[in-house]
């Protein structure tokens, strides 16, 4: 099991749900960090979801980045 990370900013947020769906079935823990200026939409309840600025840090988020197995940026 892969700690995937995905960094969402863009506007179409299609291809990256896409994405999150597979590792999500495919039995990774997945987190999604929503970037500032980026539009929130649904996730997966298995999806960790965190936004910068509200409930995390510039200074987390790169924890997180290398903790992560694998970061996905959109």
């Amino acid at each position: 099991m892969a700690s995937v990370l995905h960094l969402l900013k863009g506007p179409d947020a299609s291809l990256a749900r896409a994405v999150i769906d597979q590792h999500v079935r495919a039995g990774d823990q997945v987190s999604a960090v929503f970037l500032e200026g980026s539009a929130a939409f649904e996730l997966p309840p298995a999806v960790r979801a965190r936004r910068v600025g509200a409930d995390l840090s510039y200074a987390e988020l790169l924890d997180l980045i290398f903790a992560s197995d694998h970061v996905i940026t959109w």
